[in-house]
């Protein structure tokens, strides 16, 4: 294209022979620029911004594969191994792959013989980073395979009830609509659900009489990331929804999904829908799910864990989130040495790194405080308290921060004066045992992480 440019500019601007002379010029400059090129594609480490003086030209990192998940030739074999490492730790993203997915059989089991038996819909919550969105996505997959029809929904801050549920009959074909024969000629035209809506705005009760007449099926409508759906009015229309699905006998259940302390803290006008709905809370995974994630990752990988596996389940406190990211980070400290073998040095590194994300995500004001905390010498406290935070569903309750802390005042005067000192804590709004929260939920990981890379509780958690 350069080349081009400058031929129209020397036809129109010079004569025949300064054209000439100009194109001479330019095949030179053609062929001094392929060969640097060539010595560029030789050198994979660099690259040579091509508007800068090539004696100025700047080196540069590279991407050592493309976005298609492809290495470019003439790259390492640890960069191969890289690329694996990526899928098969993933901490920024659920478990898309049921053969990656780990544990969490029992709550599995559970899960389908509450929405097969019982046919009851379900609510399924936990703190941040515990697997929830991944066992949804391996329910789902389960059901397909069950001939279920599926649609799966993250929530947000617009989430808004009437356009949510005119996508989803959108979705579904009039084949499953007991009033039509499939050889109908609505079928034969592709029609679905929602061409059964009136024009008028939809209303829960206008919805709930559609869905009665799905036949065929039974569908399962998945709300991931509930919690952030804030709006009351959208809300209410989901508790009055499963009320009318299930007076009605409807072959639709709605699966419920949200970041949540208790099932209150979810979804609201429990009281009107209790026996309509089972909730799940989803603990910390056992140990030897733990060693079951980080050996799905080795396999996939060809990394190998064996002298980091306990380390790696000792920092993640049963958490998967925590066991993926300290997982991938330690292998890709191992790359770096050259080496196939994660070294608890590698695990040291990964904290190191995984301290440095985690502090980045939490809001400055909490930062604050933190470091003031820390002037002040109450790490180690705060690492503990973190860590029964992490180990009890975000909880901090007199029993576990007894056996936590050597305190020589009640539990509650001593978190309340927490609370007033840092603003770190806070009470659980209408919890039955007064039991506090870290009010961000970035905070306890980060702490319990700090508390890690300095080696403070390092033997306390080896014994553990």
């Amino acid at each position: 294209m350069r080349i081009s440019v400058f031929s129209s500019m020397a036809a129109n601007d010079f004569g025949a022979s300064a054209k000439g002379q100009c194109m001479g010029w330019l095949s030179g400059l053609f062929q001094r620029d392929q060969k640097a090129d060539e010595v560029d594609e030789a050198d994979d480490d660099v690259i040579l911004p091509a508007s800068a003086p090539r004696s100025r030209r700047k080196i540069l990192p590279r991407f050592r594969g493309s976005a298609v998940d492809q290495i470019r030739s003439g790259t390492k074999a640890q960069d191969h191994i890289r690329l694996r490492l990526r899928s098969a730790f993933t901490p920024s993203r659920p478990i898309m792959d049921a053969t990656m997915f780990a544990g969490r059989t029992k709550l599995l089991e559970s899960l389908i013989r509450s929405i097969e038996d019982q046919q009851m819909h379900l609510v399924l919550f936990g703190p941040r980073g515990i697997g929830k969105t991944s066992a949804l996505h391996v329910l789902c997959s389960i059901a397909q395979e069950a001939r279920y029809v599926v649609r799966y929904i993250s929530c947000g801050e617009r989430t808004d009830f009437p356009e949510l549920f005119r996508a989803i009959l959108n979705d579904i074909p009039l084949l499953y609509h007991e009033n039509y024969d499939p050889t109908s000629d609505e079928i034969e035209d592709g029609l679905n659900f929602g061409h059964l809506l009136p024009d008028a705005p939809l209303t829960v009760a206008a919805l709930s009489d559609v869905l009665a007449k799905i036949s065929g099926t039974r569908l399962l409508i998945v709300l991931d990331e509930f919690d952030r759906a804030h709006g009351a009015e959208f809300r209410r229309s989901i508790a009055e929804l499963i009320k009318n699905l299930s007076d009605r006998g409807s072959r639709v259940q709605l699966v419920i999904a949200g970041v949540a302390q208790n099932l209150n803290e979810i979804i609201e006008h429990i009281p009107s829908i209790r026996r309509n709905i089972i909730g799940i809370q989803l603990p910390n995974m056992a140990a030897e799910e733990i060693a079951e994630l980080i050996a799905n990752g080795q396999a996939e990988s060809g990394m190998e864990f064996a002298q980091a596996r306990r380390l790696i389940a000792d920092v993640a406190l049963g958490l998967p989130y925590l066991a993926s990211l300290i997982s991938q980070h330690a292998g890709l400290a191992a790359l770096e040495r050259d080496d196939s073998q994660v070294s608890p040095a590698d695990v040291e590194t990964a904290i190191g790194r995984a301290v440095e994300e985690i502090e980045l995500r939490i809001a400055p004001a909490n930062r604050h405080q933190i470091d003031r905390a820390f002037a002040e010498g109450r790490e180690r406290e705060l690492g503990l308290l973190s860590r029964v935070a992490l180990q009890n569903s975000g909880r901090l309750d007199d029993m576990h921060v007894h056996e936590a802390i050597d305190l020589k005042v009640p539990a509650q005067d001593y978190l309340q004066s927490l609370s007033d000192l840092y603003g770190l804590i806070a009470p659980i709004n209408d919890d039955p045992r007064d039991a506090y929260a870290f009010v961000d939920d970035g905070v306890p990981v980060y702490l319990w992480m700090r508390l890690m890379q300095d080696h403070v509780l390092r033997d306390l958690v080896m014994q553990s």
